[in-house]
């Protein structure tokens, strides 16, 4: 599938700002699923990029604004190829998963991070889970299943540091917290799980009933990659119930959303910045436009 990608951010400050210094994470990951055609960034103020991969094996674009600006604007666009991903053949018992190898390898994602920790409750509803299933791969998708079940997509209800213990008790939340509890109890039940961010090609991110629609508006989207033995990383989407798929478009990786931060920044100055963010999928042309500023907010 060909995919247009445009990811505006744009900073307005109601009093000059200097010093403004930014890590951004926009350009799609290279793999065999997913294949890079063209990519770049433009700033206003103008500012030079510097690039390179962090510990995830993300593209970090930096670049710093020195001199005083009362808006800033970072314009990132894409173009991309997406094919079918493939997946896992589902004979792997679960008790590869206690193989010490195995969880040596993938020790990272098998411990608790900075938004992913579970209660006893979790993990013994996901070890139930995954006990019940014939394979690792069955077990996972039980997993992610259940949260799909068991959350509502709510905007605004939960914020980047709402905990899992809330979303689980809540039962409220968007796509970042549907990965964070899905990566929770995959980790919970010994299946190595890491967070991806990306972007969905749909209208609707909580619906598998993807539309064909030339262009849609999104937001940045989340879903889980699950450790299968013998098969390497598979990717589930716990928002809609779905294999991650052709419409997935995947920019990084990390242990939570704490790692794949889309545009983290700091600057000098007195004012509080009002922000406006937007992605535009599309298949053909995308849109000039530049998101609007809520100044009535």
């Amino acid at each position: 599938m060909h995919i247009e990608l445009r990811y505006v951010t744009r900073f307005v400050y109601p009093s000059p700002v200097w010093d403004s210094h930014n890590a951004l994470r926009a350009r799609p990951a290279d793999e065999p699923h997913q294949r890079v055609i063209s990519y770049s960034v433009r700033t206003s103020p103008p500012a030079r990029l510097f690039t390179y991969t962090d510990n995830w094996g993300t593209q970090v674009d930096e670049f710093s604004v020195a001199d005083e600006h009362t808006e800033l604007v970072v314009d990132a666009r894409a173009s991309v190829e997406t094919d079918p991903r493939p997946q896992p053949d589902r004979t792997t018992p679960v008790s590869a998963l206690s193989a010490p190898s195995f969880r040596e390898q993938y020790w990272t994602f098998l411990r608790p991070s900075r938004h992913v920790a579970w209660t006893d409750e979790m993990e013994q509803t996901a070890t139930d889970l995954v006990g019940k299933a014939d394979d690792v791969a069955a077990g996972a998708h039980s997993i992610a299943s259940f949260v799909t079940g068991r959350l509502s997509y709510q905007p605004g209800t939960t914020e980047v540091g709402t905990p899992i213990t809330t979303v689980w008790d809540t039962r409220l939340g968007v796509c970042q917290d549907f990965t964070h509890l899905a990566i929770g109890m995959l980790r919970a039940a010994s299946i190595p799980a890491r967070y991806v961010s990306g972007y969905l090609y749909a209208q609707d991110p909580a619906s598998s009933d993807f539309d064909d629609q030339e262009e849609v508006v999104v937001q940045t989207h989340a879903w889980v990659e699950a450790a299968i033995p013998g098969f390497g990383w598979w990717a589930i989407d716990p928002t809609n119930d779905t294999p991650a798929g052709e419409r997935h478009v995947t920019i990084g990786r990390g242990r939570d959303y704490e790692d794949v931060m889309p545009l983290r920044g700091v600057y000098h100055g007195d004012a509080e910045a009002k922000l406006a963010a937007e992605v535009t999928m599309s298949q053909t042309v995308v849109s000039e436009r530049l998101p609007d500023v809520p100044f009535d907010q």
